[in-house]
């Protein structure tokens, strides 16, 4: 059985934006059963303003007071010149491979050897096939909004030079070739020649890495946005006595120019 509800004397207490409702709830000793009946018998909005949260508490056996709340929802400020905002993203990328970290078993019928390719995946007569996977890349995105004075002409050719280029040294926390510019997008934030604008820079960062192990090739060193491929060439496995694919040869190729991320202006 709900319980019973009735404001008390001078209640509401209005503000300019706000107001504040008194009651009192009585023949229940339930907290649940005298909060929902305290609900269902409020105002959706008192003065125009709408209801936002309620609380109920117990003054005496079978009596509770009641108070709720009414308002408009704060509006956030807007941000200001000099603000930043940031997001990022560690979901990873795909890469085609042709080599696997370690080759973890070979299995052929009783009685015959498994050829061994050193790694090498998908190795057929004519090539390695390889496959996809998931591989770390960090994505990450940072909202700046800069003095109109800032964004020349030149600022802005400065963005498009950088777009496609690596890091030559540390940025953002990562180190010199791990860090890729994908671009900006910039809005001018109104017409007035003293607005500000709204950059958004992408970026992408891949992890250096050394002391890397192909086959029996070992030694080798990349960065982030290096490149890495593997010539393969046909080798008798003695064992198994066939013609294997295996690693022949590493070869780490440069494919993005290296640029100054300073020349941002979004700090290092």
């Amino acid at each position: 059985m709900p319980a019973a509800v009735e404001e008390k004397f001078g209640s509401p207490r209005l503000g300019t934006e706000s107001a504040e409702s008194y009651w009192i709830i009585t023949g229940t000793n339930d907290e649940l059963v005298a909060k929902t009946s305290f609900l269902a018998f409020l105002p959706t909005a008192i003065d125009g303003l709408p209801f936002q949260n309620a609380h109920v508490e117990q003054i005496a056996p079978l009596v509770w007071d009641g108070t709720a709340n009414y308002g408009k929802a704060q509006q956030s400020e807007p941000p200001q010149t000099g603000d930043s905002v940031f997001n990022f993203d560690t979901s990873g990328g795909t890469q085609h491979i042709t080599q696997s970290l370690a080759n973890v078993g070979n299995h052929a019928p009783a009685g015959v050897t498994a050829p061994d390719y050193k790694g090498a995946i998908g190795a057929t007569h004519d090539g390695v096939e390889g496959v996809d996977i998931t591989v770390p890349v960090y994505t990450f995105s940072e909202t700046h909004y800069l003095a109109p004075a800032a964004v020349t002409p030149g600022y802005k050719a400065t963005l498009y030079f950088l777009t496609g280029k690596v890091n030559n040294s540390g940025f953002k926390g990562t180190a010199a070739g791990e860090c890729l510019f994908l671009g900006a997008t910039g809005t001018r934030r109104g017409t007035d020649v003293d607005d500000d604008w709204e950059i958004n820079f992408r970026f992408a960062a891949s992890p250096n890495r050394t002391g890397i192990v192909i086959g029996t090739i070992t030694g080798i060193n990349k960065k982030g946005w290096e490149y890495l491929w593997v010539r393969y060439e046909d080798i008798e496995d003695n064992d198994a006595k066939v013609l294997v694919k295996r690693p022949a040869s590493v070869h780490i190729e440069r494919v993005y120019e290296s640029g100054d991320f300073s020349a941002l202006g979004i700090g290092t």
